[in-house]
């Protein structure tokens, strides 16, 4: 799988998400850079998706 690109869309992007999944808290979407997969896990978690379905989630937002 490659690599999130999230730089400075990351604001809008989290916003949206949680406007989308409510369950979603602004830790659980706390993006530092070399954390990404601890971040994808606690998505994973509240939602209940694999890894891969969180990146198109990501992705497609």
């Amino acid at each position: 799988m490659d690599k999130l690109e999230y730089k400075g869309t990351w604001n809008e992007a989290k916003g949206r998400m949680k406007k989308s999944y409510a369950s979603l808290t602004d830790d659980d979407l706390t993006y530092t850079e070399g954390q990404e997969e601890q971040m994808l896990g606690k998505i994973q978690q509240k939602l209940g998706k694999t890894r891969d379905e969180v990146v198109k989630m990501i992705k497609s937002i």
